[in-house]
């Protein structure tokens, strides 16, 4: 389980990236949902460790999410990814798994082929990296957030760049590792997806949790981009009552 206690982030003077942030997510696939700036992305920071909070505590399995007896629970896809240009493919799934203290061997050989094929560019592993387009990079970005064996992946706008068939792939390779048992938190901006892979989801603005539920329960019987546009439209005109009041 991932919880979040009253979780905030605070950049000097400026309003907080996220307030009072409380959430506990038990679910094989959560999609969490918000427009650009929301805190999306700073929330999934925080949770491996590249943030700190302010204030509040997120924990994994019980366990600080900024230690290493929980990071080693983790696999993680930044946004961007970033690369060594020339490294391969495969030299790079070998460096990734020795930050965790493998070595490289027949086995772990065998396991980076294994994740180049269940993202689709098994062909690609013997390549530079430097001559991958940008769907390649997001395949080789997934495929190195699993390197290590994760119990959670948490991944930041995983089919970005991808066309049709590729987000196709990826969610069900993403459905996959639901029926492996192991949990995905997700942060994306492409509605349809959430609503076809996730079991449930959460929706942040301004910082704020705004939702948290089923998939179902969110839509009420809508399609998701049309409710998800509804709850943004009402916290904006509460914040503008709120502001005109103060």
């Amino acid at each position: 389980m991932i919880e979040f206690s009253r979780v905030t982030k605070q950049y000097r003077k400026r309003k907080p990236a996220v307030d009072d942030f409380s959430l506990a997510v038990d679910v094989p696939i959560f999609g969490f949902l918000g427009q650009n700036g929301a805190g999306k992305t700073t929330v999934m920071k925080m949770i491996v460790g590249l943030l700190e909070p302010t204030a509040g505590s997120i924990m994994i399995d019980g366990l600080p999410s900024a230690s290493a007896a929980a990071k080693h629970k983790m696999g993680y896809m930044p946004e961007t990814p970033y690369f060594y240009e020339r490294m391969t493919g495969m030299e790079f799934l070998g460096f990734c798994d020795a930050l965790y203290g493998r070595r490289g061997g027949g086995t772990r050989v065998a396991h980076y082929e294994s994740l180049l094929g269940k993202v689709g560019i098994a062909e690609a592993g013997r390549f530079e990296i430097r001559t991958y387009s940008k769907g390649m990079r997001q395949r080789l970005g997934f495929a190195q957030a699993l390197v290590n064996d994760p119990e959670y992946l948490f991944l930041d706008e995983p089919l970005d760049g991808l066309d049709p068939l590729g987000r196709r792939e990826m969610k069900e390779v993403m459905l996959g590792l639901k029926h492996e048992g192991r949990k995905v938190f997700l942060n994306t901006h492409i509605l349809a997806d959430v609503e076809e892979v996730c079991d449930e989801v959460g929706i942040i603005h301004a910082g704020k949790l705004r939702f948290s539920g089923g998939v179902r329960e969110f839509c009420a019987g809508k399609p998701i981009e049309e409710r998800f546009m509804e709850t943004v439209a009402a916290v904006a005109e509460a914040g503008e009552v709120n502001n005109h009041h103060a």
